[in-house]
């Protein structure tokens, strides 16, 4: 982490993913810039190519976040969001724990700098480290949906082409 701007979760094998998408990336690039993330043009191009057209900043920690214990819970609650869940750590640090093929846990430690995408159907939580705090841009194709959908959410068609995903990945 610090040092992969760009982690996903979309296959079984996080750092093969890393390492294609790293290669896809516009020679020279760096990284992203968190300390000057509203000038970064390397978060420009990746907003412009992934069409990220809505974004905002959320603070979580129990003195800048409004009913921050429930909200903490709420995160922590496994769930699957019908459309991709990009998060760009900004400053602080936490986990993304996301569900492999065979339904085990994977922790995917995130801190200032690192960014993830998290498919649409995927299971996931994610949870602040001891350090209880991080600011993240969140950012979206389009206007935010918000909904969350505990497990079970098998029969969600976003679910449905997760797992076949998976399943072609795994071949």
């Amino acid at each position: 982490t610090g040092t992969n701007p760009y982690v996903s979760a979309s296959t079984s094998e996080p750092q093969k993913w890393l390492q294609q998408q790293q290669e896809g990336f516009p020679d020279g690039f760096s990284g992203l810039d968190a300390d000057n993330y509203e000038t970064d043009p390397h978060l420009k191009e990746i907003r412009e190519a992934e069409n990220y057209s809505w974004m905002d900043i959320i603070t979580i920690h129990k003195d800048k976040l409004p009913n921050y214990e429930e909200k903490i819970k709420t995160f922590y609650e496994e769930h699957l969001h019908l459309d991709d869940e990009i998060r760009y750590i900004l400053d602080g640090s936490g986990y993304f724990d996301v569900r492999d093929k065979d339904d085990k846990w994977i922790r995917i430690s995130m801190e200032k700098g690192d960014m993830i995408t998290l498919p649409a159907g995927i299971y996931h939580r994610f949870t602040l480290d001891e350090n209880n705090y991080v600011k993240a841009m969140r950012l979206f194709v389009g206007e935010p949906v918000w909904t969350a959908y505990n497990r079970p959410a098998d029969d969600f068609a976003a679910r449905k082409q997760y797992m076949k995903f998976l399943a072609e990945e795994a071949q």
